[in-house]
């Protein structure tokens, strides 16, 4: 099966994608920053259902980097992400370099506040306006009737939408559920800096969250609640950013629950390696 076309200029992007809009067709965006795996894959199948054209971005973004942060060694393998995008049906690839994105003397930041505010912004304060401004250009770039974005960075997503709405953007925002191994461990491009040793004891993240979800489910204390998830992460090796229930909608934080979606949130560190991951709360 043939690779996607793969440009890098965003005058050749939409010199592609005129003739489908003018024909009417649907345009879907999946934005990534390459290093792709199965997790990536579903949120392209999602894509291909909703829209008979698909667009796949892959740009590692510098502006979402701390100085201190994986810039230089995130994963990156163009070649590969191309193959495994040649059995999903994607239409075309926009993989532009830096200059092309962020043009010499560009001064322009998209910041978002409500949902951005806490949570990956304590620990990361840089990360949402970097997230908001490059997704902003390639919204404006594609002009996509809809954006697919995974739930495994759910804070991101809720971003998203709330920019989106913001500045009117065209475009329906979806979410896409998290895909998992088998283990339970969410799929993460950053999941190949784990050593086998802490590969192992990294679904306890996951594990400690599922089993806090179905506590505040039953009726317990959602204070006590999270003190045991974070008691059980701890113990499986993990340093822990932080580990909240927040509503779903807002991402505003809650004591208990109520008659409105919830999600819990955490990232913790395990070997150096940093993960994030969150469940649903059911509040029926």
């Amino acid at each position: 099966m043939s690779r996607p076309k793969t440009v890098t200029a965003v005058a050749e992007l939409r010199a592609r994608l005129a003739s489908r809009r003018n024909a009417g067709e649907r345009i879907a965006l999946v934005p990534t920053m390459g290093a792709l795996h199965a997790g990536h894959l579903s949120l392209v199948e999602q894509a291909a259902r909703v829209a008979p054209r698909v667009v796949v971005s892959i740009f590692v973004n510098p502006t979402q980097f701390a100085p201190h942060e994986d810039l230089a060694t995130y994963p990156r393998n163009l070649e590969r992400d191309l193959d495994m995008l040649a059995r999903c049906g994607v239409d075309l690839v926009f993989a532009p370099d830096v200059a092309e994105m962020y043009p010499d003397g560009a001064a322009t930041t998209v910041t978002v506040g409500g949902p951005s505010e806490g949570l990956e912004s304590v620990v990361r304060p840089h990360f949402f306006a970097g997230v908001a401004t490059v997704v902003a250009k390639l919204f404006v770039q594609v002009a996509p009737d809809v954006a697919i974005f995974g739930e495994k960075d759910f804070q991101q997503l809720a971003v998203v939408r709330r920019m989106a709405r913001d500045l009117c953007f065209p475009i329906e925002i979806q979410g896409a559920p998290i895909i998992r191994e088998t283990d339970g461990l969410a799929m993460s491009s950053r999941n190949v800096y784990l050593t086998d040793a802490d590969r192992a004891r990294a679904p306890e993240l996951h594990a400690a969250l599922a089993e806090a979800a179905a506590a505040a489910e039953a009726g317990r204390d959602v204070s006590q609640t999270l003190d045991a998830a974070k008691r059980r992460i701890e113990g499986a090796g993990f340093a822990i950013d932080y580990v909240e229930l927040r509503d779903s909608g807002t991402l505003r934080p809650i004591t208990a629950l109520e008659d409105r979606p919830a999600r819990l949130l955490a990232a913790a560190r395990i070997g150096g390696v940093r993960l994030i991951d969150n469940v649903a709360v059911n509040t029926a």
